[in-house]
């Protein structure tokens, strides 16, 4: 009962005039801006609150009327990979909030034999018609929601889509060779932030994988982590240092807070357009959506997956139950769970993206140098493009066990000859990795930071530190603590 419920949580009958409901909405919408999700969403793509928001009022038909009535979500283009087709779920008989907040797993809009296509085929081709033609006014992939009421579309929404990083990048240079934007215009399309997505790994193929169970792969990546069913575990868990996979059955505004800290999310209910498929997607970090052979269990914390084989030509299932902090890894682009942590490979930047960092590089006005210590780190700014090394911190090149202890020793020496014994250790390393770091900038400018350290930084700090450092300089450990 509505009524009731209103009742107890507000103190306050549910009003019988709509006058009044209109304005109690209205102040709802006013007041949620203050809201917590709010403000973490507004700090994570840095809106000022003193903004503020608006509040939308229209007439609304309904997509629950009947078979002939449905509701459901399009993209212009495929928000995953930009590809250039007509993307997105319905559900017959439903209204709109339905298949965004994924307690259902909608259907496809074409292809299969429940699909949209086949099942209301005027109603498909409307909506075909009216993404081509918003797509070409607004020259970029549009966002839309539809409802079909007996049999006739409606058109409720419409914006610029939500996309991930691989997406926006590909969207915009296709744009570019269509003659639709120019080059400058792609460039600004693509948000510096988003770039970010492209530089993560992917999963090793060469890798050993255990699969448990294939999801919708709602947002691309691959990623590791500790299972958490809880968004403020989550939170807790990541500010400790622990990566984690955020598992629910559904994901909600409320778990934003988690989603931001989670490294991957698992869902076990909703779509390609779910509430936890559109976020990830706009954070950057991999999702699978609707994986419908898990359950989750928060009041054991525990997950469970039925796995089906083939033994003796028959199809057998067995369960596999997971705890919370058990590693999970997540394959976004595909929609697999595999079970443990499988190693990665590092991202490239080639097709689009490097056509679009080459139009930026014919645009900028800035040299982009890099922070590289190590021959390693020379060599990953160089691949992704740095023209140089703005800072390289030599003390950075002396953490290593065995060039550490050299470290200690010139510290700790009590004279001049025991000082140069000491460096005399350092300096073939250190050259050697001066060398690698100039060929691998080919002339470019390297800033070398001779030594800026903390010395407490270089000296042991445990009981068994002391006792290896005071046999290598052949003293007691009592003189080493003086």
């Amino acid at each position: 009962d509505v009524r009731g419920i209103v009742l107890k949580e507000s103190g306050r009958a549910f009003p019988d005039d709509p006058k009044e409901q209109l304005t109690l909405a209205i102040a709802a919408v006013f007041r949620s801006w203050q809201n917590q999700r709010a403000i973490v969403y507004r700090r994570m793509h840095d809106i000022p609150d003193a903004w503020g928001t608006a509040c939308n009022i229209q007439s609304m038909v309904f997509g629950n009327w009947g078979d002939t009535s449905a509701t459901g979500v399009a993209f212009t283009r495929n928000p995953s990979t930009g590809e250039k087709k007509l993307f997105g779920e319905y559900l017959p008989n439903a209204q709109g909030e339905d298949v965004v907040a994924g307690i259902r797993t909608p259907m496809e809009l074409m292809g299969a034999t429940d699909s949209l296509e086949k099942t209301m085929p005027a109603a498909f081709a409307d909506l075909v018609k009216i993404a081509e033609n918003l797509e070409s006014h607004f020259r970029d992939m549009q966002d839309l929601e539809f409802t079909i009421e007996r049999g006739k579309l409606y058109m409720l929404q419409c914006r610029n889509g939500k996309r991930t990083a691989r997406a926006a990048v590909r969207i915009a240079t296709e744009l570019v060779r269509d003659g639709v934007i120019d080059e400058a215009t792609a460039v600004q399309r693509v948000e510096a932030e988003a770039l970010d997505q492209l530089l993560h790994p992917t999963l090793d193929p060469k890798a050993p994988k255990t699969l448990l169970a294939k999801g919708l792969p709602a947002s691309p990546g691959a990623a590791q982590g500790h299972i958490v069913f809880d968004a403020d575990e989550a939170h807790l868990w990541n500010s400790q240092g622990r990566a984690v996979i955020l598992v629910r059955t559904e994901t909600s505004p409320e778990d934003i807070l988690g989603m931001k800290a989670a490294r991957g999310i698992l869902t076990a209910r909703g779509g390609m357009t779910s509430h936890a498929a559109v976020v990830a997607r706009g954070m950057g970090k991999p999702c699978v959506a609707g994986t419908s052979s898990i359950s989750v269990d928060y009041r054991t914390a525990t997950l469970t997956v039925s796995i089906t084989k083939e033994v003796d030509g028959a199809r057998k299932v067995e369960t596999r139950t997971f705890k919370k902090g058990d590693l999970l890894t997540l394959d976004g682009g595909n929609g697999s769970v595999y079970e443990g942590a499988i190693p990665t490979v590092p991202a490239e930047t080639e097709g689009d993206l490097g056509k679009l960092l080459e139009w930026a590089d014919g645009i900028r006005t800035l040299k982009v140098r890099a922070n590289a210590d190590t021959p390693i780190d020379a060599t990953t700014a160089r691949a992704f493009g740095a023209e140089g090394i703005g800072l390289c911190r030599t003390e950075h090149m002396f953490f290593d066990e065995s060039r550490i202890r050299a470290v200690r020793e010139m510290i700790l020496a009590d004279d001049v000859e025991g000082r140069t014994r000491a460096i005399a250790k350092l300096l073939p390393e250190q050259r050697k990795d001066f060398d690698s770091i100039f060929e691998a900038m080919a002339g470019l400018p390297v800033t070398i930071r001779l030594l800026d350290p903390p010395l407490h930084e270089f000296l042991p700090n445990t009981p068994e530190q002391l006792k290896e450092l005071a046999g290598i300089m052949q003293i007691s450990i009592e003189k080493l603590q003086q």
